[in-house]
């Protein structure tokens, strides 16, 4: 038997690397993970949902205190001034515990942190800061980075054109930050700064926002943006940007095409999307080519084609996000351990963290339709949700969709400031192959949000009681 340093070597300590990490050595595996950042957690916990948390909060409150809402409940707080620098340094804090307390995670369950980049040598082998590691088996779990806009160039530093980590390290706010991308990232940085008093200009190539979700959720996306004051620019694609000095001019035309217009702004975001973190790998090493995505594939198990070498996250397909590659992380970790490690692709939950949130799991109605299923939908608004009306938060709804013939939950879509958190009922519902009237006379508490979730459901059947 081939004598290894390591039973289980991680590439990258992201969501997926590191909580993989950790359930292989739980597993009882010698474990090791390479990760070439100054700190643990990659891009979401560095530069991504975290810090982006953050500062969401923290101009929410800015909001709350600048625009009267606090004072609507009898809270005076004189002139509100905004100090950003102090905004920024609570983002940094928060960032600085959670990537100590990963540190603290692996020193725990005696997870070696090679410091450093790793090129595969052979399917064993990898290279790390000049010194060379094996391992029986090697999960490629190294993430993904921004797409950059061909023919535009990011300068994080100058503060002009940057991408989403630049977004989120401004030291000022823009007088008019143009945000390249309706997605998910686009949207919420841009509402961030929009909040903090920035005229936000949306710029989206396709007809609406928020590619992928739900198309009831899309119409909604769009009317709230623009009632909080965005301005979008839909089925617009930019063909240019010049920068001079501390001013960008950016051309735009219609998608399919037509007379070009220029926008000026004084901060242009660059959010089209995600690639994924394979170049400098040396797959070529091991004979391990990448789709025309640029992702790995692999099994059911997340094994390669390459024996003893596995694969997750952002690198392989699906939904680039942080959670699956948290599932993914301890499958593949379990798998490897020789137990059986699962996860359910068809019930990843997605959650858009602006001001009401978004979040669907499942299939949306257009995708449950175009799969030739015949559904029923029930739809409840949040304006009739008791505790949503009693916050002043009216905007949004759930809507639930269930199969017509076993009234099974195929999918469920909602719009209000918690949903990121009711979505999760939905998702264990799913889960264990729940019916809409499972959850219909399943006892929720009042008041809450999740009771909308619970009305949606009755109304599939026709019997919601408050509308």
């Amino acid at each position: 038997m081939a004598d290894y340093d390591y039973d289980v070597l991680f590439i990258g300590a992201g969501p997926g690397g590191y909580v993989g990490a950790i359930r292989a050595a739980q597993a009882g595996l010698k474990t090791a993970c390479v990760e070439g950042r100054e700190t643990l957690g990659g891009t979401c916990l560095n530069v991504g949902c975290i810090p982006s948390k953050a500062l969401l909060h923290g101009s929410e409150l800015f909001e709350e205190a600048a625009h009267g809402v606090l004072a609507k409940y009898g809270i005076k707080t004189g002139k509100v001034e905004l100090d950003l620098a102090t905004m920024q340094a609570e983002k940094a804090a928060s960032v600085k515990g959670l990537t100590g307390g990963i540190e603290y995670l692996f020193k725990k369950n005696k997870v070696d942190w090679i410091k450093g980049y790793a090129t595969f040598k052979d399917s064993s082998t990898v290279e790390v800061a000049g010194k060379t590691y094996t391992a029986r088996d090697i999960v490629i779990a190294t993430g993904s980075s921004v797409t950059p806009l061909p023919g535009v160039e990011v300068d994080n530093d100058k503060g002009v054109i940057v991408d989403s980590t630049g977004a989120l390290a401004l030291d000022r706010v823009p007088d008019h930050l143009v945000v390249i991308g309706g997605g998910v990232i686009g949207l919420e940085l841009g509402s961030v700064w929009r909040r903090l008093g920035a005229k936000v200009t949306v710029v989206e190539f396709l007809d609406q926002l928020l590619p992928g979700m739900d198309g009831d959720i899309r119409k909604e996306a769009g009317k709230i943006f623009k009632k909080q004051g965005m301005e979008l620019r839909l089925s617009t694609k930019v063909t240019g940007v010049t920068v001079k000095g501390k001013q960008a001019t950016l051309t735009v035309e219609p998608s399919a095409g037509g007379a070009a217009e220029t926008i000026e702004a004084d901060c242009v975001l660059v959010a089209i999307g995600r690639r994924p973190n394979t170049a400098g790998l040396g797959l070529e090493n091991i004979g391990l080519e990448v789709n025309a995505r640029g992702q790995i594939e692999t099994d059911h198990d997340f094994a390669t084609k390459v024996d003893g070498i596995w694969a997750i996250g952002d690198v392989i397909p699906g939904p680039m996000l942080a959670h699956k590659a948290e599932d993914e992380g301890i499958a593949v970790a379990e798998n490897i351990a020789g137990l059986t490690g699962i996860v359910n692709h068809a019930v990843i939950p997605g959650v858009v963290y602006t001001m009401p949130e978004f979040a669907g799991v499942g299939l949306t109605e257009e995708a449950a339709k175009d799969a030739g299923l015949e559904i029923k939908v029930g739809k409840f608004p949040m304006m009739a949700n008791s505790r949503a009306k009693t916050n002043g938060e009216p905007d949004g709804f759930v809507k639930v969709i269930a199969d017509a013939k076993t009234d099974k939950v195929l999918g469920a879509w909602m719009v209000a400031s918690v949903a990121g958190t009711m979505v999760a009922q939905v998702a264990q519902a799913m889960e264990f192959g729940a019916t809409s009237e499972d959850i219909a006379y399943t006892c929720h508490a009042h008041p809450t949000h999740s009771e909308a979730v619970k009305e949606a459901a009755m109304a599939v059947q026709g019997k919601p009681i408050h509308i």
